[in-house]
């Protein structure tokens, strides 16, 4: 793990191509819940969206990417974490 990323037992946060970026709190495996999320809107000319990658840092800011043409996203997240 790199110097200065989130860590938590509790939240975890994926991509998903058009499904954007996700936040769950897994702290009941038998009860994963969505607890935030961000679905951008695609840019002029593209159909959707194609976030892939993420990192999140320290601090709880979420660096995510649009690889067809969206570029960076940098997201906080209102949720506990």
């Amino acid at each position: 793990m790199r110097t200065g990323t989130f860590t938590s037992s509790n939240i975890v946060h994926v991509t998903y191509f058009n499904a954007g970026v996700r936040v769950y709190d897994v702290s009941d495996p038998a009860d994963v819940r969505e607890i935030a999320f961000c679905i951008p809107p695609p840019v002029p000319g593209a159909k959707t969206i194609q976030m892939n990658d993420l990192m999140v840092d320290a601090s709880g800011l979420v660096f995510a990417t649009d690889r067809v043409a969206g570029g960076l996203y940098v997201l906080s997240c209102d949720v506990e974490q």
